[in-house]
């Protein structure tokens, strides 16, 4: 999961930019970049890091331009954190084009060997977006007349990469002395959307994972990029844009309503709070029905993003809902961080409880999903030693049987400790009393309850089902070979950390 800005401003770009991935800082921690226009110059900075870590005011200051994109990142498909594939990735032919991409490539092996033979393109890293960076220069070029854009040559150069490309991708880009490109795959897995201000120089664009990016930075939300739409807003600040595929249906991913997107955001329609609000009712119901017995003392969520889903359970079965972790901000997502023995050892680092609601109570403990288990595992045993005389969990989410391999770090079944399990054994697993799943028709009826227009979704960590049609075992197998064929990074110093560019790139 990755978090991607793209703006064309009437002011310096930079500030905007580094704001934006404050915002968007929850989508990725492992590294940072942003990459600016001024004129036909591009210039770009990116390195491993939160984002308050890898830019310093010289690198502000290199910056330059009223235009530009940025990124936050975490490795996807089992990728190591390797600083060599932090993003916004730039290419020099045919116009300069630097861009960044939230999602996983599910064919980018095959679209390597294809760039290699028949592009004449080479790869520097094993990282998809720069396989997508170098599908994109490619169709930019064989779509030019005389190696000049216009609208109609970038929108039949995405419509080429839609037709090339599987798999998930929001994107934005940027070409040297042309403007922003961004759109999003045929299926809309992965968020995007567009935000305008008005100012009296004329309007200026913001392109977003979430919207509460164009919030913050001052941006009105005009709606979402709709899948296989491209747009592109030009150096004069025209916004255009095209639908450049006639296969496009919209199924974004059902797991941003669950975890990743911020509950301020609205994706696709949906309030992503008021999704996880309706989690909580349907939790409750069926808590309701298959445990009317058990006596339940006080609800606590595990923050953050089970909070609405917790407050809204414990009001519709009229039981106290209590804080009882302090979360510790200064600490990663646990989630998101690579390696499971770093998982396990943030978890206490990240959490402590409040002795004086647990003990002596019968308690349960709402989480919005179960992944890995390492989490839940260490919160009950925090709860026991606090004093709780029962431990009951619930999961605001079904249990994660499958691999996602459309950006989100969960693609060995071997991690997931709902796989060929039953929900006694998980319960064992994690050391509660007892567990409850939320049902996945009920979470998607959460989330169509926000906006009755959504009909499809992904929910392939839940139901085992590729809407790209193109994921075989051979597939899952081989990026599980990948993954545990690896091995750890060797920290760089500040130096071979410096991840600075300036490029300068002519339009012709």
């Amino acid at each position: 999961m990755c978090g991607i800005l793209g703006v064309v401003s009437h002011i310096p770009a930079n500030q905007l930019l580094y704001d934006g991935l404050q915002v968007l800082q929850h989508r990725g921690q492992d590294a940072a970049g942003i990459a600016t226009m001024d004129g036909n110059t591009l210039h770009l900075h990116k390195g491993n890091g939160l984002v308050r870590d890898v830019f310093r005011t010289r690198n502000m200051r290199a910056l330059q331009g009223n235009a530009g994109i940025a990124h936050v990142r975490y490795p996807t498909a089992g990728s190591a954190v390797d600083h060599n594939e932090a993003q916004p990735f730039y290419v020099n032919s045919p116009f300069g084009i630097v861009l960044g991409h939230n999602g996983n490539l599910t064919n980018a092996e095959e679209l390597k060997k294809q760039l290699f033979v028949q592009d004449l393109r080479h790869v520097n890293t094993n990282s998809d977006s720069e396989v997508l960076l170098n599908v994109l220069a490619h169709e930019l070029q064989s779509k030019s007349k005389g190696l000049r854009l216009d609208k109609t040559a970038i929108f039949a150069a995405v419509s080429g990469v839609h037709q090339r490309c599987r798999g998930a991708y929001a994107v934005v880009a940027m070409i040297a002395g042309y403007g922003l490109v961004a759109f999003r795959d045929i299926y809309g897995i992965r968020p995007l959307v567009i935000g305008m201000c008005d100012t009296d120089c004329g309007p200026e664009y913001l392109i977003a994972s979430e919207s509460v990016a164009l919030d913050t930075l001052g941006f009105r939300f005009l709606r979402d990029v709709e899948p296989g739409e491209a747009v592109f807003v030009d150096l004069e600040g025209k916004l255009h844009s095209q639908q450049c595929s006639d296969r496009h249906k919209l199924n974004s991913c059902i797991f941003e309503y669950v975890y990743f997107a911020r509950p301020d955001s609205v994706i696709d329609g949906v309030s992503v709070y008021e999704s996880r609000l309706y989690m909580g009712e349907y939790l409750a119901d069926k808590l309701a029905r298959i445990w009317p017995d058990v006596k339940i003392d006080v609800v606590i969520p595990i923050p953050d993003s089970s909070r609405p889903s917790a407050l809204q359970l414990a009001n519709r079965l009229n039981i106290p809902f209590r804080e009882g972790f302090v979360k510790n901000r200064y600490i990663g997502r646990t989630f998101i961080m690579p390696g499971q023995a770093m998982r396990k050892k943030s978890v206490r680092q990240k959490l402590n409880a409040i002795g004086m609601e647990f003990k002596g109570k019968n308690v349960l403990l709402v989480d919005d999903s179960i992944v890995r288990g390492t989490t839940s595992r260490e919160i009950v045993q925090m709860a026991r030693d606090a004093g709780a005389l029962k431990v009951y969990f619930a999961s605001a989410a079904p249990p994660v049987r499958y691999p996602n391999v459309y950006g989100i770090d969960m693609p060995s079944r071997a991690e997931l400790i709902a796989t060929n399990r039953s929900d006694e054994e998980i319960c064992r697993e994690i050391g509660a009393d007892a567990l409850i799943y939320q049902d996945l028709e009920d979470l998607k009826l959460s989330v169509r309850k926000a906006n009755p227009a959504i009909v499809d979704f992904d929910a392939s960590c839940f139901d085992g089902i590729y809407i790209t049609g193109d994921i075989t075992p051979q597939y899952l197998n081989a990026i599980e070979a990948r993954r545990n064929g690896e091995k750890d990074n060797k920290p760089e110093d500040d130096d071979q950390m410096e991840l600075e560019l300036a490029m300068s790139v002519s339009s012709m």
